[in-house]
């Protein structure tokens, strides 16, 4: 966890700027939660209430529904640039992710819900770093858990349809172990594999991408502190924190691509422990 070890560091040297100057004299204002819990926008006090984070949320589901819809509506031999990215983006999806974990076969039946899972993580992971946007569609648990819990269902689902009546049972006792060794091998497997394996990844994801939201704040923040509040001799600083923000600008992207990958290959290869033959 990069990112957060940054993150402690960097809040630990800079924060207590916030306290000496104070809101009302104008001091430095750093990153809070209060990011993640912005005010309901549409339909306040309702079930259906949607704040700034909601609405980046369905954004960014039209986005990719028109992105892919344009990417495939005329398909051709010789591909054009927009088809030609979007066959790479498909195929690297298919061919490293899916089907070096899953085969042919298997690979096929699970594409469809793989391929979608990735590039939505990917995109509601970058609008980290889309101006008027800045801030992860998944840096509250909300969406990490509802991703975590799809996957959770298709891998037992995955080992209930190959194997009925024993998935369970092969799961939780191992073959090959002597019977007594069941009473403290059954319940880790019970928490390894049903119970912590959602809740990692859920929380693998959404730490990511609140730490890195919480750099960019923190860096830009600084900027604008140095330049037009602190101004004078503190004004040179401003070139060191907006320095430091592209840096983490372009790290927070490598961070978004990396978490999409890595969920969607966690949850391939779940759902491939989930077809083996042993279970």
């Amino acid at each position: 966890m990069l990112e957060t070890a940054l993150l402690h560091n960097a809040l630990s040297n800079i924060l207590p700027l916030a306290t000496e100057g104070g809101s009302g004299s104008g001091g430095f204002q750093g990153p809070s939660l209060e990011d993640f819990f912005p005010p309901g926008i549409f339909f306040q006090g309702t079930i259906f209430e949607l704040n700034r984070i909601m609405l980046i949320r369905l954004l960014i589901v039209v986005v990719i529904l028109v992105l892919f819809w344009l990417g495939t509506r005329k398909m051709k031999i010789v591909p054009s640039r927009g088809q030609s990215v979007m066959e790479f983006g498909l195929g690297f999806v298919r061919k490293n992710i899916v089907e070096d974990n899953l085969g042919i076969k298997d690979g096929k039946r699970f594409l469809p819900l793989l391929t979608a899972m990735f590039f939505f993580i990917l995109f509601m992971n970058l609008t980290s770093v889309v101006p008027f946007l800045n801030i992860a569609g998944t840096s509250v648990l909300g969406m990490p858990l509802v991703l975590a819990i799809v996957s959770y269902i298709a891998f037992i689902w995955a080992g209930i349809r190959k194997h009925p009546g024993a998935f369970f049972k092969n799961a939780l006792f191992p073959s090959g172990v002597a019977w007594p060794m069941y009473i403290i091998i059954t319940p880790i497997e019970l928490l390894s594999t049903f119970i912590l394996r959602p809740v990692t990844l859920a929380l693998r994801l959404l730490m990511n991408m609140v730490a890195g939201h919480m750099l960019l704040v923190l860096c830009f923040s600084a900027t604008q502190f140095f330049l037009f509040t602190a101004g004078g001799f503190f004004s040179a600083f401003s070139i060191g924190t907006l320095a430091f923000g592209f840096i983490f600008t372009l790290f927070e992207i490598l961070v978004g691509v990396l978490q999409a990958y890595v969920f969607t290959f966690l949850s391939t290869v779940y759902i491939q422990l989930a077809l083996a033959e042993e279970h």
